[in-house]
């Protein structure tokens, strides 16, 4: 589907039939992207982990869906639990862990889409 089609007609994700998850490593599921954001689900097995990483252009929020995700922005690091919200602003080192016991869901907004995808 063109960007043009998509315009003209709303496209609906259920983020809880979207999830998929891997004993291998961390999964992404892209929802949405254009030229000015992109929105997708990660899925992590207790343990697994996004390693840190900097996008230098680009916000980046983490929405817990599901478990509780131990969030590293810059220095600081935060267990979050569902429906906790947190950004990574442009130019700042971030990361995800998932501490267990359970599943890990995320939604996530990063916008600007650098050139690099995630």
């Amino acid at each position: 589907m063109d960007t043009t089609e998509r315009r003209d007609t709303m496209d609906v994700k259920d983020t809880g039939k979207v999830a998929e998850f891997s004993s291998e490593k961390m999964k992404k599921i892209n929802l949405f992207e254009t030229e000015r954001v992109l929105c997708d689900v990660y899925c992590l097995e207790p343990g697994q982990a996004q390693k840190p990483h900097i996008h230098n252009d680009s916000d980046k929020v983490y929405m817990v869906l599901t478990g509780h995700a131990r969030i590293r922005i810059g220095t600081e690091e935060r267990t979050l639990g569902k429906n906790e919200v947190v950004l990574a602003p442009a130019g700042k080192e971030h990361g995800v862990t998932n501490p267990g016991p359970e599943r890990l869901s995320l939604l996530v907004f990063m916008a600007p889409v650098h050139v690099h995808r995630h």
